[in-house]
């Protein structure tokens, strides 16, 4: 999708003695018949949690490719006419936002003499516009034959944690939200990005600061995040691609009202009229 900031925030590691005093307020909350609501709270698992992960992949592909087989969107490929000149892969990358470019020489250099590495020319050309010179007419043909090979999809998996999924569980983090709040953070990095403009993801969480604080500064995180959502409509808004909300009112703000900020399953949601169930 568009192009995010490159930087990706290392994971917070804690340590030894940490942990073990972690485990001995969870004990002694046990033996207490309580359990205090920020030892609960660090206990649940983060999106990052390989099986959290796997949930968040397949709601995103629900919205992006309306199917739950994450894995087999590799292959995609297409202009959706949204601007952004080809869409593909499984996260959405795009011709026309850098972060195809950036998968395509990520690529290559891995495997020299790859299927694509003969369109990198034509990719720099077009960066910034929705054409389609010097791709046509058999980028897609070789966009598919690619994605049959396993350095290509582990490549699309590294672009789309560098560029999107660990920034947007690591600004979550900070800002003290569970696995919920850091899923709407990153499908808002994967339709936004996170540039200067002022529908990009870090505008949009300005926009939210405005009327409510995350849990890091204090605030209550339903409230914060039902003021993040309505950001991030707001944002969608903007563009007719776009404008269709039901990623954010069939999905997100289904979990949120049941109070599922731990993103447990089992999971019921509809996007674009649809409806899914993760078990």
């Amino acid at each position: 999708m568009v192009f995010a900031d490159r930087t990706a925030a290392s994971p917070a590691h804690l340590s030894r003695r940490a942990v073990v005093a972690a485990l001995g307020a969870v004990a002694s909350g046990a033996l207490l018949g309580v359990a205090p609501a920020a030892t609960a709270r660090a206990a649940a698992p983060g999106l990052d949690d390989p099986a959290k992960k796997e949930i968040a992949m397949k709601l995103v592909s629900s919205a992006e490719n309306s199917s739950l087989d994450w894995k087999a969107q590799y292959k995609y490929i297409e202009d959706i006419g949204d601007g952004r000149g080809y869409t593909a892969g499984i996260i959405g990358f795009c011709s026309g936002t850098g972060d195809m470019l950036d998968l395509v020489e990520l690529y290559t250099a891995r495997k020299p003499g790859n299927a694509l590495a003969k369109y990198l020319p034509a990719l720099r050309e077009v960066d910034g516009t929705d054409s389609h010179e010097g791709l046509d007419p058999n980028f897609p043909k070789d966009w598919r034959k690619a994605a049959q090979d396993g350095a290509f999809q582990q490549a699309q998996n590294d672009e789309r944690d560098r560029v999107y999924f660990d920034p947007a569980v690591a600004r979550g983090k900070t800002d003290g939200l569970r696995a919920l709040g850091q899923f709407a953070y990153y499908d808002a990095i994967v339709m936004h990005g996170d540039g200067d403009d002022p529908t990009s993801f870090r505008n949009i969480r300005k926009r939210a600061l405005r009327t409510a604080k995350p849990p890091a500064q204090g605030g209550n995180e339903t409230t914060y995040l039902n003021a993040f959502l309505d950001a991030r409509v707001w944002a969608m808004k903007q563009e007719e691609a776009h404008s269709d909300t039901s990623r954010v009112d069939t999905e997100q703000r289904v979990f949120l009202r049941k109070g599922n900020l731990d993103l447990n399953t089992p999971l019921d949601w509809k996007v674009y009229g649809d409806g899914y169930h993760i078990g």
